[in-house]
């Protein structure tokens, strides 16, 4: 059985990359805009998806 937080990670790492293609420098403002959508619709676990995509995205 698959490690759930393992599978987080990856779809992560997955949208940081798909945001770096699409937005370059840009990506990671796009994933905390992102993030603030879901937290005002009360969806805080796509919220969390979305800070966590934001933290790589700002890794050095």
């Amino acid at each position: 059985m698959s490690d759930p937080t393992s599978r987080a990670s990856s779809e992560a790492v997955a949208a940081a990359g798909a945001l770096m293609r699409q937005y370059g420098a840009d990506a990671a403002v796009i994933a905390t805009l992102r993030a603030a959508e879901e937290a005002a619709r009360s969806d805080l676990e796509a919220s969390d998806h979305w800070m966590s995509v934001a933290a790589l995205l700002e890794e050095p």
